[in-house]
């Protein structure tokens, strides 16, 4: 209740002082941490659906996200500190806007009935080119390694491999694809990373707004 009783009387205040505290950033740097190691570990390594191009760079736009929350929570009171929890934050949100809005189409356009929906898309290479150069897919081959085709995100199992009752479960859920609701084909796995992403986006730039001002007021004060 003392929380809510301060934003309402004083909300810009109140989001700078929160953000002064590690919480904030840690949530960013758990949640996206976090989507990087489900898709990884559970819906790649345990439901076989290998990652695409697009789905390599929507896993390093989250982590350099991540890296800033983490970067930011050591000391959010420093000012370095959170500005460079805000650049990568930002820098990550932003990409990851880029890479979503292009999966989106390559799915939508895999999807459609018209022969030439595919007709100038790019984007689904096997050979991926990170931001800076970094050669990720050669560090860590099995998290940045393209191996799936850009839009197709069914689990195809290997030859030979024995399914547990459990993964036979979620596959034929996942069979038709990524959803967020498979039984209804509901909101695509770029859909939702793109959702992710400008929420993302629109809650750092309400706490750097909050902050910028707060911040302008103590120097007038």
């Amino acid at each position: 209740m003392g929380l809510w009783k301060n934003f309402k009387s004083s909300p810009i205040n109140t989001v700078a002082r929160w953000q002064d505290q590690r919480f904030l950033w840690l949530v960013m740097f758990v949640a996206m941490l976090g989507m990087v190691l489900l898709a990884h570990s559970f819906f790649q390594n345990y439901l076989h659906m290998a990652p695409c191009e697009q789905c390599v760079y929507i896993r390093f736009s989250m982590l350099i996200m991540a890296l800033g929350g983490l970067i930011a929570a050591i000391n959010p009171k420093n000012v370095i500190n959170k500005l460079i929890g805000y650049i990568f934050g930002f820098y990550g949100a932003i990409i990851g806007i880029g890479y979503s809005v292009k999966l989106r189409a390559i799915h939508k356009a895999v999807h459609s009935d018209d022969p030439f929906a595919m007709m100038g898309m790019q984007g689904c290479s096997t050979d991926p080119s990170f931001p800076f150069g970094l050669p990720l897919e050669k560090w860590a081959p099995d998290w940045f390694k393209p191996t799936g085709d850009c839009g197709y995100d069914a689990p195809v199992i290997p030859d030979g491999v024995t399914l547990s009752s459990i993964q036979e479960f979620f596959i034929n859920l996942y069979s038709e694809g990524w959803y967020l609701i498979p039984s209804m084909k509901f909101a695509d796995m770029a859909t939702c990373t793109l959702l992710a992403y400008v929420v993302a986006f629109v809650l750092l730039a309400i706490m750097f707004i909050c902050w910028i001002i707060n911040l302008f007021k103590a120097k007038k004060a």
